[in-house]
């Protein structure tokens, strides 16, 4: 029995070899856990640095948009040999077109259009030509190459272009004033590379008295005044931007009824693919302005007199 066999000899060999495979198990865990932490480690650090790719190229955007804008602003200030300024045409009541310059009517009467171009911009703008007239577009960043030669169209045809936001995404756009700018210089990039022209006029998303933003819509607004950019509201509206579609005739009562109560009225439409109606009724809101008594209907300048919801 002193050879080690027997019970006790078993029940020896039974806890050596199992300190063994603790010792063996206990080895391999703290092999493995430094490996496990270096991979999980080398996850994050390759998240962090896409994270940081992507925060530096929309800096770098931000800062190539800003350099284009102040470029612009320089080069509009600078005379240049050749240069010519823009002319808008702006209709008499005779039907004639005169240049720049708002008109002497008692009630100045603007179209505006917003979330174009759209399906319906064509039929829109043949309508406007057919009464010789000029509107407002207020676009969105579509970069499709059709919508883009709409956006072209809009300005041969020598309508105003205002911005509306590029993304139109309230969430985004309201989110915080560095989200806003941003999205800011990407409309004012996109019609700037796409028309030559350097919008000067903006509408909010909703408006200036949306409720969808947690930020006072002042902080928004005196950005845009510090860009040298004025917004513009409505002071009536077609309503064809509820969620009911409306018909032609009850759009046309909403756009004019109520214009002769106002020296400026600003009149909000909607160039979306699922506004047709407003198509439809575009025609007859124009004759009946126009039938008016000292009424022109006019694109929006620098010489129009803003309405703002928020004071």
């Amino acid at each position: 029995m002193g050879n080690g066999q027997g019970p006790q000899g078993d029940v020896r060999r039974r806890r050596v070899q199992r300190l063994k495979k603790m010792i063996l198990l206990s080895a391999v865990a703290w092999l493995i856990l430094p490996v496990g932490l270096c991979i999980v480690l080398f996850v994050k650090i390759r998240a962090l640095e896409g994270q940081a790719r992507e925060t530096r190229g929309v800096l770098e955007q931000m800062a190539e948009a800003v350099s284009r804008l102040e470029t612009a602003r320089q080069e509009e200030q600078t005379p240049q040999p050749g240069r010519k300024e823009a002319v808008v045409a702006v209709p008499e009541a005779g039907g004639d077109s005169v240049e720049a310059g708002e008109s002497e009517a008692a009630h100045k009467v603007y179209l505006t259009f917003d979330d174009g171009p759209s399906k319906y911009t064509l039929e829109i703008l043949d309508i406007l030509d057919t009464y010789d007239v000029k509107a407002t577009f207020f676009v969105l960043g579509k970069e499709s190459d059709y919508s883009i030669e709409l956006l072209q169209e809009i300005a041969r045809r020598g309508h105003t272009i205002g911005m509306h936001s590029y993304s139109h995404k309230y969430a985004e756009v309201y989110r915080s004033v560095e989200d806003f700018s941003a999205d800011f210089y990407r409309i004012y990039s996109y019609i700037l590379e796409n028309t030559g022209i350097q919008s000067v006029c903006y509408r909010f998303p909703g408006g200036s008295s949306n409720t969808i933003s947690d930020i006072d819509m002042h902080v928004f607004a005196d950005f845009l005044a510090e860009q040298e950019v004025e917004f513009y509201d409505w002071n009536i509206s077609s309503g064809d931007g509820g969620s009911v579609l409306l018909d032609a005739d009850t759009l046309i009562r909403n756009a004019t009824s109520s214009i002769l109560a106002h020296d400026t009225s600003i009149i909000l439409m909607h160039d979306a693919a699922s506004r047709p109606t407003t198509v439809e009724a575009l025609p007859g809101i124009i004759e009946t302005v126009l039938a008016m008594e000292d009424t022109a209907i006019l694109p929006i300048t620098g010489d129009t007199t803003p309405i703002h919801h928020i004071k």
